[in-house]
């Protein structure tokens, strides 16, 4: 059995103070940094652009985890891996060619990841799950941080495993979206691997305590 993986968000960070919470994450028990860029089209937001993850990626010493939540993502996946993404992850929902997509991605040396919307069906993934190295399963609507989690969730996950198990695949389940102490267990037992944690982690009074709590939870 693998350990379960903690993600910290840094959409949560204090954004004036993020060098500060990029050294906390590095000291920490978190495994990745997770990283939204949205650009106000696909999702009703806008976060942060290339100069920002620049500065981020200067400062991490674990593999950063970048999630797309814009349209036409294919523009910018070499982009993205010269400014350090390890992980790029893209949304089903904004790619016509996804095949091709996740072929782009890991020519630029990064994992490819697929993003999954809460309305979206798990079965849309039947003929790539094997090219797709993380699946992001939205337990929120994505585009804004403290949402309540959606608790379908888990039977999405538990869908997921069953057709990466059918496939013989390696594919790593992420979610995202109102994670915490009181349903990480419950996310792993269904087949999560990595849990991403936000508002959790960086609205704590000791984030570092938090994140050591959860990693702990999520592997119980």
């Amino acid at each position: 059995m693998s350990s379960k993986l903690i993600a910290p968000s840094l959409l949560a960070a204090d954004f004036g103070n993020l060098q500060r919470d990029i050294e906390m994450v590095n000291q920490s028990d978190a495994d990745w940094f997770h990283i939204d860029i949205m650009d106000g089209v696909f999702v009703p937001n806008i976060s942060y652009g290339m100069p920002v993850l620049s500065a981020i990626t200067k400062h991490t010493k674990k593999p950063v985890d970048v999630h797309l939540m814009i349209i036409d993502p294919d523009r910018y996946i070499k982009t993205f891996a010269d400014l350090g993404s390890n992980i790029l992850t893209v949304h089903y929902e904004a790619c016509n060619h996804l095949h091709r997509t996740l072929q782009a991605i890991k020519a630029e040396g990064m994992k490819a990841g697929v993003a999954l919307n809460p309305h979206t069906n798990i079965n849309v993934l039947e003929d790539t799950i094997n090219d797709i190295d993380l699946v992001l399963i939205m337990s929120v609507n994505p585009g804004f941080g403290g949402q309540s989690f959606i608790e379908n969730t888990y039977n999405k996950i538990i869908q997921l495993k069953e057709l990466i198990n059918k496939k013989g695949a390696s594919t790593l389940i992420e979610v995202d979206g109102g994670v915490s102490n009181s349903n990480a267990k419950k996310l792993t037992d269904a087949g999560a691997d990595v849990l991403v944690a936000g508002s959790f982690v960086f609205k704590s009074a000791k984030p570092l305590e938090t994140i050591k709590n959860l990693k702990e939870v999520a592997n119980s």
